[in-house]
């Protein structure tokens, strides 16, 4: 596999914006060749329906314009559609825990969720903001549209939270203990 494509599959994979200085960390190159492969998946790209997208040094799989409209219907179905089993057990995390990041959601579900916290987050229904302690990742919040429609005014109103945040909390503490002990 060529490094082009180790590029397009953490991009797909990650499903956010990703910094060129951290691909070539990770796939332990130059920057240069990482530039010179993004420029090669650019051109690879060109007249289809997925696009690479820039902003100043970090770059996204997105699509295409011309496919624009087909888009916004799949999304405004989408819109219309009941939440899933999944973006429910995701949505319950984040609202239980007043916030989470991908990978703490990740780890207490057990599967990655980025296309969920999209849907999600493409609802209106959770947003995402900057980590306070680690500006590298984004934290997942409950939108005030959701806390509205849900009838409350902060986290702390929903059903039972103190219990139901004791037990995400002691179950990711669980699972983490026994997956060390697996390490060991």
């Amino acid at each position: 596999m060529n490094l082009e494509q180790k590029i397009e599959a953490i991009l797909f994979w990650k499903g956010e914006p990703f910094s060129r200085k951290k691909l070539a960390e990770i796939l332990n190159v130059g920057q240069i060749e990482v530039n010179e492969s993004i420029e090669k998946l650019k051109e690879n790209l060109k007249d289809r329906g997925i696009v690479l997208q820039e902003k100043e040094n970090d770059i996204l799989l997105g699509t295409n314009r011309e496919v624009g409209e087909l888009i916004e219907a799949l999304q405004r179905e989408e819109l219309n559609k009941d939440l899933s089993k999944a973006s429910l057990e995701t949505l319950s995390i984040i609202l239980y825990k007043n916030g989470a990041s991908r990978a703490e959601i990740d780890y207490i579900r057990g599967v990655n969720s980025s296309f969920i916290l999209r849907a999600l987050a493409i609802r209106g229904l959770v947003e995402k903001e900057i980590d306070k302690e680690d500006n590298r990742r984004f934290i997942y919040k409950p939108t005030f549209q959701l806390l509205s429609f849900m009838g409350v005014k902060n986290v702390e109103e929903l059903p039972d939270y103190n219990e139901v945040n004791r037990s995400i909390e002691t179950a990711a503490e669980e699972l983490e203990k026994e997956l060390n002990e697996n390490i060991q």
